[in-house]
């Protein structure tokens, strides 16, 4: 199956809370020929990081930063026009209602899904 393409380039800021998972999604950002611009892994260093990070075209956040949710990164990251991927290993069920215009992938993700998925919040960003 051929990758989705994604413009060369395009940069991804990655919140996950876990370090062994969070080297799949920059591993995957990497091979889509995408650059990683940020990954936090506290809700604090996120924010800390949005205040600094200029250009940001898409953001992959897991839900649940060890307790903490992500949604106040997601709210400074909309406020910025910036398109949102929610990583939750409970899929779209477990985004808030709020989010739920956001793409979704569950984890365990593909690097397809991922893809797909950054894909379709670039355009959804796009068209609004």
């Amino acid at each position: 199956m051929l990758e989705p393409m994604l413009p060369p380039g395009l940069k991804v800021f990655l919140v996950e809370d876990e370090s062994l998972v969070a080297m799949q999604p920059e591993d995957m950002v990497a091979d889509l020929g995408c650059d990683c611009v940020g990954l936090a892994m506290k809700l604090s260093r996120a924010l800390d990081m949005l205040d600094v990070i200029a250009a940001i075209d898409v953001a992959i956040l897991d839900v649940n930063l060890g307790g903490d949710k992500v949604y106040p990164v997601a709210e400074r990251l909309r406020q910025r026009n910036v398109p949102i991927v929610f990583a939750t290993g409970y899929g779209r069920a477990g985004v808030d209602a709020a989010w739920q215009s956001c793409e979704v992938v569950q984890k365990p993700y593909t690097m397809e899904q991922i893809a797909s998925a950054v894909g379709l919040a670039r355009e959804g960003a796009t068209r609004s």
